[in-house]
């Protein structure tokens, strides 16, 4: 079995998730992660598993207006912040546009927001299951959500998860049994 667990990130925390999740599934299943601008069609195409995820900017996907203003704030004098080092290139909103057919291969979204409820704090991770459904992608998780304060560090707790939901996915992708899924965006 391959997995490729393809990541937009900012400041770190969607890169650490994706580690993480590459960790908890290289117990059963061959995993690549690639930052969304080194995830090519060839990579794509070679993946039984594609999990895709990215930070949650304005309720939804970042926006190349909303990735700049997360340069910005980065670079504003006194700022805490570190941009990611693959934060440059194309963001995952343009990437999943570009996407070739799934041809019913399967596939998952996940997303890093800030804490509170996801009324309030939108879930990129719903929007990336849409794309990946009209893309034909069997979805084969439920989207998940890891948080992040509003320091902008994971919550405590939130790497651990994501290796167990690695180890989750791939324990099912072995069994060939999909783990519930509801509609996108319901």
């Amino acid at each position: 079995m391959k997995t490729v667990v393809v990541y937009e990130s900012m400041y770190g925390n969607t890169h650490v998730v994706a580690e993480r999740i590459a960790e908890g599934m290289r117990t059963k299943s061959d995993v690549q992660v690639v930052p969304v601008s080194e995830a090519t069609v060839q990579l794509i195409q070679g993946a039984d598993l594609l999990v895709v995820g990215g930070p949650t900017h304005v309720h939804s996907m970042s926006s190349d207006r909303s990735r700049a203003a997360a340069e910005q704030a980065a670079s504003t004098p006194g700022s805490l912040l570190t941009m990611d080092k693959s934060a440059n290139g194309i963001g995952l909103r343009k990437w999943l546009r570009q996407l070739p057919d799934g041809d019913g291969r399967s596939a998952t979204a996940f997303d890093t927001r800030m804490t509170g409820s996801p009324l309030v704090t939108g879930r990129a991770s719903r929007a990336i299951a849409k794309q990946l459904a009209r893309h034909g992608f069997d979805l084969f998780a439920d989207p998940e959500s890891f948080l992040v304060d509003h320091d902008n560090h994971l919550v405590a707790g939130a790497a651990n998860r994501a290796y167990g939901w690695g180890r989750l996915l791939a324990m099912a992708l072995e069994d060939d049994v999909a783990l519930e899924v509801k509609e996108p965006g319901k």
